[in-house]
């Protein structure tokens, strides 16, 4: 299924406010889970909405959370995030912590009592596009043993930096596990197998099983050095922030704990390189030299695919697989909200009905959602233009000969 990035945006943002979020928070949420997938993370994009709406639903991320300060000395602050969904919450501590940098030179905010964030990287960009360096910290459910053991006791324990690098940042994001546990939901749904290496089953054991890997445990990323990383940034989160240590999260992945608050800790750092030279512009030169470097000896820059926000073609498709794309159209009847006008979407739904209309011909609900424009192409619409049909199906690689009595119905004036 094709989407474009504006569409994608609208539907998930009147998703979320329809489940109870405030219209900012939830404008702000949709576009950090779009932009997960702009850059290609779709393990922490739009699949994720359906499990965030179910805990929202359930009371696990309540939909009124509010962010408020609990301390606040200039440099340092500490918010605490009410239980709710991370993503907002974060965004706006990294802006804070911009703006805080910028007059002190360092500055950490942390936001205690939140959700899950998605894709940790995003939250380096308010830093890079005020030329800082961010690092980014967060904690989650526990699926990582010590090594050695097979007692799961620390999160995926992700983190991530932002170097504000000319002519392009660095961004690394990066979990401290094998692999970070959203590919593995996203194996999961897909029933794909998992690589070998990647995962333990709940008893310890080396699984490619997709189920069992997502109840079970993720090894450490490069053994006991990848378990010592990871234990810094539990340190850094559940230990800073708070108010739960990694065992203490409920999964996400948990249906019979979707009730339960995260409580998860995130933690953001920023340095403004500017201060840490005579005021020749010297260490930001540096930086770009290291950059460089990277590319001079034939690699390549983490995160050098990734464009940022304000780069990103609002027109410039998305694909989500068959079975995220049925999970939002469920819960997009479930609450209420209309598809957003998007020919993709509207054909997606034709061909879905295609076997009922041929025996009985679309229905009045159906013609008036068409007349509506619910998700239909509004040149075909308003026009009748055959051309603006055509155009419709091979956005979505529909054959030509298909749709032709659906097509007329779209066609009318």
């Amino acid at each position: 299924m094709k989407l474009t990035v504006a569409a994608a945006e609208r539907l998930a943002a009147a998703l979320l406010s329809a489940a109870g979020m405030d219209e900012a928070a939830a404008r702000t949420t949709a576009r950090c889970v779009v932009m997960a997938d702009v850059w290609g993370i779709a393990s922490h994009g739009l699949l994720r909405l359906p499990y965030y709406l179910q805990r929202m639903a359930a009371g696990g991320y309540p939909a009124g959370a509010r962010l408020v300060t609990v301390r606040d000395s200039g440099p340092v602050a500490a918010l605490d995030g009410g239980g709710g969904l991370g993503h907002w919450q974060l965004w706006h501590a990294a802006e804070l912590a911009a703006g805080r940098c910028a007059s002190y030179g360092l500055a950490a905010v942390s936001v205690a009592n939140s959700g899950h964030c998605g894709a940790l990287g995003l939250y380096t960009i308010p830093g890079i596009e005020a030329g800082q360096i961010t690092l980014a910290f967060s904690n989650g459910p526990a699926v990582m043993p010590p090594w050695g053991s097979s007692r799961p006791l620390l999160s995926t324990s992700p983190l991530a930096a932002g170097i504000p690098t000319r002519p392009q940042p660095v961004i690394v994001d990066m979990a401290t596990s094998a692999v970070a546990r959203g590919k593995i939901a996203a194996l999961a749904k897909n029933r794909t197998p998992v690589p070998p290496g990647w995962a333990l089953d709940a008893a310890g054991q080396p699984t490619t099983d997709p189920d069992a890997a997502l109840h079970g445990l993720l090894a450490p990323l490069g053994g006991a050095k990848g378990f010592a990383l990871a234990l810094l940034v539990e340190a850094m989160t559940g230990g800073l922030a708070g108010p739960y240590l990694s065992a203490e999260v409920p999964d996400m992945f948990d249906q019979s704990e979707a009730a339960h608050p995260q409580r998860i800790g995130h933690l953001l750092i920023a340095i403004d390189p500017d201060r840490f030279d005579p005021g020749d512009g010297s260490a930001r030169q540096r930086l770009d030299k290291l950059a460089a470097s990277v590319a001079d000896a034939g690699g390549r820059l983490p995160g050098s695919r990734r464009k940022l926000p304000r780069d990103v073609d609002p027109a410039s498709p998305l694909d989500l697989s068959g079975q995220t794309a049925a999970e939002l159209r469920a819960w997009a009847g479930r609450l209420h909200v209309p598809i957003p006008a998007s020919n993709e979407l509207s054909w997606l739904l034709l061909w879905e009905q295609r076997e009922r209309w041929h025996m009985t011909g679309p229905g009045n609900r159906e013609v008036a959602a068409i007349e509506r424009g619910d998700g239909v192409d509004a040149l075909a619409l308003s026009k009748g233009h055959h051309a603006g049909i055509s155009r419709a199906k091979r956005q979505i690689g529909v054959p030509a000969g298909q749709f032709g009595s659906a097509a007329q119905v779209i066609c009318r004036q």
